[in-house]
Protein backbone atom coordinates (compact mmCIF):
# COMPACT_ATOMS: atom_id res chain seq x y z
CA UNK A 1 0.00 0.00 0.00
CA UNK A 2 1.43 3.33 -1.10
CA UNK A 3 1.71 6.11 1.41
CA UNK A 4 2.40 8.82 -1.14
CA UNK A 5 0.09 11.81 -0.89
CA UNK A 6 -1.93 12.57 -4.01
CA UNK A 7 -0.52 15.35 -6.14
CA UNK A 8 -2.30 18.68 -5.74
CA UNK A 9 -3.87 19.97 -8.93
CA UNK A 10 -1.90 22.70 -10.64
CA UNK A 11 -3.23 26.16 -9.91
CA UNK A 12 -4.25 28.10 -12.96
CA UNK A 13 -2.31 31.30 -13.46
CA UNK A 14 -4.03 34.34 -12.01
CA UNK A 15 -4.39 37.37 -14.26
CA UNK A 16 -3.83 40.70 -12.59
CA UNK A 17 -5.35 42.70 -15.43
CA UNK A 18 -8.85 43.90 -14.59
CA UNK A 19 -11.70 42.61 -16.74
CA UNK A 20 -13.30 45.23 -18.92
CA UNK A 21 -16.32 46.78 -17.31
CA UNK A 22 -19.65 45.78 -18.76
CA UNK A 23 -20.99 48.33 -21.23
CA UNK A 24 -23.76 50.47 -19.77
CA UNK A 25 -27.20 49.68 -21.11
CA UNK A 26 -27.96 51.61 -24.27
CA UNK A 27 -30.37 54.44 -23.69
CA UNK A 28 -32.83 55.28 -26.45
CA UNK A 29 -32.70 58.77 -27.90
CA UNK A 30 -35.90 60.72 -27.35
CA UNK A 31 -37.44 61.87 -30.63
CA UNK A 32 -39.24 64.99 -29.39
CA UNK A 33 -36.84 67.53 -30.96
CA UNK A 34 -36.96 65.67 -34.28
CA UNK A 35 -40.77 65.53 -34.21
CA UNK A 36 -41.05 69.26 -33.45
CA UNK A 37 -38.56 70.11 -36.20
CA UNK A 38 -40.51 68.07 -38.76
CA UNK A 39 -43.77 69.67 -37.59
CA UNK A 40 -42.32 73.17 -37.95
CA UNK A 41 -40.99 72.36 -41.44
CA UNK A 42 -44.43 71.08 -42.51
CA UNK A 43 -46.18 74.19 -41.13
CA UNK A 44 -43.80 76.61 -42.86
CA UNK A 45 -43.85 74.74 -46.19
CA UNK A 46 -47.65 74.38 -46.11
CA UNK A 47 -48.25 78.06 -45.34
CA UNK A 48 -45.70 79.35 -47.88
CA UNK A 49 -47.26 77.21 -50.64
CA UNK A 50 -50.77 78.38 -49.70
CA UNK A 51 -49.69 82.04 -49.69
CA UNK A 52 -48.15 81.56 -53.12
CA UNK A 53 -51.27 79.84 -54.49
CA UNK A 54 -53.69 82.44 -53.11
CA UNK A 55 -51.47 85.44 -53.75
CA UNK A 56 -49.96 84.66 -57.13
CA UNK A 57 -50.94 81.45 -58.95
CA UNK A 58 -54.73 81.67 -58.85
CA UNK A 59 -55.04 85.48 -59.13
CA UNK A 60 -52.83 85.43 -62.24
CA UNK A 61 -54.58 82.45 -63.84
CA UNK A 62 -58.22 83.15 -62.96
CA UNK A 63 -59.96 86.49 -63.33
CA UNK A 64 -61.69 87.54 -61.21
CA UNK A 65 -60.32 85.68 -58.18
CA UNK A 66 -61.07 86.29 -54.50
CA UNK A 67 -58.73 84.58 -52.00
CA UNK A 68 -61.42 84.13 -49.35
CA UNK A 69 -64.07 81.47 -48.79
CA UNK A 70 -66.84 84.08 -48.60
CA UNK A 71 -66.27 85.12 -52.24
CA UNK A 72 -65.41 81.69 -53.67
CA UNK A 73 -64.20 81.75 -57.26
CA UNK A 74 -63.96 78.35 -58.98
CA UNK A 75 -60.61 78.07 -60.69
CA UNK A 76 -58.53 75.26 -62.25
CA UNK A 77 -54.99 75.62 -63.57
CA UNK A 78 -53.63 72.66 -65.60
CA UNK A 79 -50.07 71.73 -64.58
CA UNK A 80 -48.95 68.48 -66.22
CA UNK A 81 -50.57 65.15 -67.01
CA UNK A 82 -53.18 64.28 -64.38
CA UNK A 83 -52.08 67.10 -62.03
CA UNK A 84 -54.16 70.26 -61.85
CA UNK A 85 -54.36 73.08 -59.34
CA UNK A 86 -58.02 73.53 -58.42
CA UNK A 87 -59.05 76.07 -55.79
CA UNK A 88 -61.39 74.51 -53.21
CA UNK A 89 -62.29 75.90 -49.80
CA UNK A 90 -62.60 73.01 -47.37
CA UNK A 91 -64.92 73.65 -44.42
CA UNK A 92 -64.66 70.07 -43.20
CA UNK A 93 -61.70 68.02 -42.00
CA UNK A 94 -58.92 66.64 -44.21
CA UNK A 95 -59.93 65.92 -47.82
CA UNK A 96 -63.24 67.75 -47.30
CA UNK A 97 -64.81 65.10 -45.08
CA UNK A 98 -67.60 66.14 -42.66
CA UNK A 99 -68.17 69.52 -44.24
CA UNK A 100 -70.10 72.11 -42.28
CA UNK A 101 -71.20 75.56 -43.40
CA UNK A 102 -71.99 76.98 -39.95
CA UNK A 103 -69.36 79.11 -38.23
CA UNK A 104 -69.46 76.99 -35.07
CA UNK A 105 -68.25 74.00 -37.14
CA UNK A 106 -65.18 76.01 -38.15
CA UNK A 107 -64.31 76.77 -34.53
CA UNK A 108 -65.12 73.24 -33.35
CA UNK A 109 -62.77 71.81 -35.99
CA UNK A 110 -60.13 74.41 -35.07
CA UNK A 111 -60.41 73.40 -31.39
CA UNK A 112 -60.19 69.73 -32.35
CA UNK A 113 -57.07 70.37 -34.46
CA UNK A 114 -55.47 72.27 -31.59
CA UNK A 115 -56.28 69.45 -29.18
CA UNK A 116 -54.77 66.87 -31.55
CA UNK A 117 -51.62 68.96 -31.99
CA UNK A 118 -51.18 69.43 -28.22
CA UNK A 119 -51.75 65.72 -27.51
CA UNK A 120 -49.24 64.77 -30.21
CA UNK A 121 -46.74 67.27 -28.82
CA UNK A 122 -47.00 65.71 -25.35
CA UNK A 123 -46.65 62.22 -26.85
CA UNK A 124 -43.66 63.25 -29.00
CA UNK A 125 -41.64 64.22 -25.92
CA UNK A 126 -41.74 60.60 -24.67
CA UNK A 127 -41.18 58.77 -27.96
CA UNK A 128 -37.85 57.01 -28.52
CA UNK A 129 -38.42 55.36 -31.93
CA UNK A 130 -37.30 57.43 -34.96
CA UNK A 131 -40.11 56.28 -37.27
CA UNK A 132 -42.74 57.11 -34.68
CA UNK A 133 -41.14 60.50 -34.03
CA UNK A 134 -41.26 61.35 -37.74
CA UNK A 135 -44.88 60.18 -37.98
CA UNK A 136 -45.97 62.32 -35.04
CA UNK A 137 -44.14 65.33 -36.45
CA UNK A 138 -45.88 65.00 -39.82
CA UNK A 139 -49.36 64.65 -38.34
CA UNK A 140 -48.78 67.46 -35.84
CA UNK A 141 -47.48 69.81 -38.54
CA UNK A 142 -50.38 69.03 -40.86
CA UNK A 143 -52.94 69.59 -38.11
CA UNK A 144 -51.44 72.97 -37.22
CA UNK A 145 -51.13 74.00 -40.89
CA UNK A 146 -54.86 73.45 -41.45
CA UNK A 147 -55.65 75.03 -38.07
CA UNK A 148 -53.93 78.25 -39.18
CA UNK A 149 -56.14 78.33 -42.29
CA UNK A 150 -59.33 77.90 -40.27
CA UNK A 151 -58.46 80.68 -37.86
CA UNK A 152 -56.99 83.08 -40.43
CA UNK A 153 -59.18 82.44 -43.49
CA UNK A 154 -62.31 80.70 -42.17
CA UNK A 155 -61.69 77.48 -44.15
CA UNK A 156 -58.80 75.36 -45.37
CA UNK A 157 -57.31 76.16 -48.77
CA UNK A 158 -57.05 72.99 -50.89
CA UNK A 159 -55.63 72.98 -54.39
CA UNK A 160 -53.79 69.74 -55.34
CA UNK A 161 -56.09 68.00 -57.80
CA UNK A 162 -55.35 64.53 -59.21
CA UNK A 163 -58.95 63.54 -59.87
CA UNK A 164 -57.87 62.31 -63.31
CA UNK A 165 -56.25 59.42 -61.41
CA UNK A 166 -59.66 58.63 -59.84
CA UNK A 167 -58.67 60.19 -56.53
CA UNK A 168 -61.86 62.05 -55.63
CA UNK A 169 -60.52 64.74 -53.28
CA UNK A 170 -58.64 67.99 -53.71
CA UNK A 171 -56.06 68.40 -50.92
CA UNK A 172 -53.05 70.42 -49.76
CA UNK A 173 -49.56 69.97 -48.29
CA UNK A 174 -50.88 69.67 -44.72
CA UNK A 175 -53.31 66.92 -45.75
CA UNK A 176 -50.45 65.08 -47.45
CA UNK A 177 -48.30 65.32 -44.30
CA UNK A 178 -51.16 63.97 -42.17
CA UNK A 179 -51.72 61.05 -44.55
CA UNK A 180 -48.02 60.13 -44.71
CA UNK A 181 -47.76 60.48 -40.94
CA UNK A 182 -50.69 58.12 -40.35
CA UNK A 183 -49.13 55.57 -42.75
CA UNK A 184 -45.84 55.79 -40.82
CA UNK A 185 -47.73 55.34 -37.52
CA UNK A 186 -49.25 52.14 -38.90
CA UNK A 187 -45.86 50.93 -40.17
CA UNK A 188 -44.30 51.59 -36.77
CA UNK A 189 -47.10 49.65 -35.10
CA UNK A 190 -46.64 46.70 -37.48
CA UNK A 191 -42.87 46.70 -36.94
CA UNK A 192 -43.38 46.56 -33.18
CA UNK A 193 -45.86 43.69 -33.51
CA UNK A 194 -43.56 41.53 -35.65
CA UNK A 195 -40.40 42.20 -33.65
CA UNK A 196 -39.36 39.06 -31.66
Amino acid sequence: MSTEAPEAPEASPVSHTPEPAAAPPATATLQGPKAFTIALAVIVFDQVIKLWMLGSVFPNACQPFSPTPAMYTPCTVPVAGPLNLTMVWNQGVSFGLFRGEQDWVRWALAAFSLGVAVALGVWARRVDRPLLGAAIGLVMGGAVGNLIDRVRLGAVADFIDVQALYFPWVFNVADSAITIGVILLLLDSVRRDVRP
